[in-house]
């Protein structure tokens, strides 16, 4: 097969089935595009290899119509591949695991996926929880009461909150209860029915904390769990949760792993540079990984 590209135009000449594979991928890009997506180099490989596997129907079911999360404040559209893949995961299974680097958008939109079913009445209430493990600091040292304390821990959930869902409506669903934001310590031996639940972090758990979580799940209630393995803040002589977890839980029907790359990074573009560099500086050609 052979393709000549002149200023806007690309002409394919080949055999039947192979042209017909390429004007599928290039037509599906084009409806990509019109739902909002930016398809980034890797992407673009990716789906090139998928349509050229025979895929190109899935992947044209996935797109058949935009995947779109309705919030009060705004209507939230993945951005990339990865995102809309990630977005049909939460939709499709009770317990999700999204991991990946930082700009991916793996919490934002667990976050819009809970407001969106609270909404929706699909549940009656959001639970956002992470550990309270940072930056080697610990709850005792920092001034304060307990909630001046925890608070800089969940700032990150109540700015998302604040982006989806009016201050008011924050403060009165907080307020009632039907959304709870609290440290993944107070997590422990309760029954989470009807709920949305978001575990941000989750690389800064250990085991034991990640088996307590997810036997917390009830009736009704969906699971995200989101982290980047490349940011623990664990003692080294601890096992992250998010590491163990996928080896246990890999064959489980109801739970899938997404997994984010640097192309799904949404932010500043030099983010997608900042993340090559410490990826290049940490797995060196022919070095083993330093654990982060």
């Amino acid at each position: 097969m052979k393709l000549v590209s002149r200023d806007a135009f690309l002409k394919i000449d080949g055999s039947a089935e192979p042209v017909g594979r390429a004007e599928a991928l290039f037509t599906f890009l084009n409806d990509a595009r019109g739902q909002g997506m930016t398809i980034r180099t890797a992407d673009f490989h990716r789906l090139t290899d998928a349509f050229s596997r025979g895929e190109g129907e899935q992947l044209r079911e996935l797109f058949s119509e935009p995947l779109v999360i309705p919030t009060n404040r705004k209507s939230i559209v993945p951005k990339t591949l990865g995102q809309k893949l990630y977005l049909k995961s939460m939709l499709e299974h009770p317990v999700v695991f999204g991991v990946g680097p930082a700009g991916t958008g793996k919490t934002y939109l667990a976050m819009a996926a809970a407001v969106s079913a609270l909404l929706k009445n699909q549940v009656q209430r959001i639970i956002l929880t992470r550990p309270a493990v940072e930056a080697g600091e610990a709850l005792g040292f920092l001034p304060g009461d307990l909630r001046e304390k925890i608070l800089p821990y969940l700032r990150p959930l109540y700015d998302a909150l604040h982006d989806m869902l009016d201050p008011e409506d924050v403060s009165r669903l907080t307020e009632k209860g039907v959304i709870e934001i609290a440290p993944l310590a107070y997590m422990r031996g309760r029954t989470l029915a009807n709920a949305f639940i978001v575990l941000d972090e989750a690389q800064n758990t250990t085991p034991e904390q990640m088996m307590m979580f997810l036997t917390r799940l009830g009736e009704e209630s969906r699971m995200v769990i989101t982290g980047d393995i490349t940011q623990i803040d664990l003692p080294r002589s601890k096992l992250s949760g998010l590491l163990e977890v996928r080896h246990i839980l890999r064959d489980i029907p109801g739970i899938d792993f997404h997994t984010f790359s640097g192309t799904d990074v949404v932010r500043h573009p030099l983010v997608q540079r900042i993340i090559d560099a410490y990826e290049s500086y940490r797995n060196p050609v022919g070095g083993t990984a330093d654990r982060a």
